[in-house]
């Protein structure tokens, strides 16, 4: 996974926590409709976005960040 790859999902979680339509902890089968990710990616992804999300931080910045905690750093 790349910062470029997280920059685009995690554009998508925002859009989607932004329209309602789901619960955000249901958001998985969303990442794996709309970028054809296995279920375990999806998850994987999801609690990356939500352990960087944070409405004051850029994207890029999140991704980056979502980089370096799966890195252990």
């Amino acid at each position: 996974m790349n910062e470029q790859s997280l920059t685009s999902y995690f554009r998508y979680l925002d859009d989607l926590r932004e329209s309602g339509v789901t619960n955000m902890f249901g958001a998985s089968p969303y990442l794996v409709e709309e970028f054809s990710l296995d279920k375990p990616e999806a998850r994987k992804i999801l609690h990356l976005w939500m352990d960087t999300y944070s409405p004051d931080q850029t994207l890029t910045a999140r991704a980056k960040l979502a980089i370096l905690r799966e890195a252990g750093g």
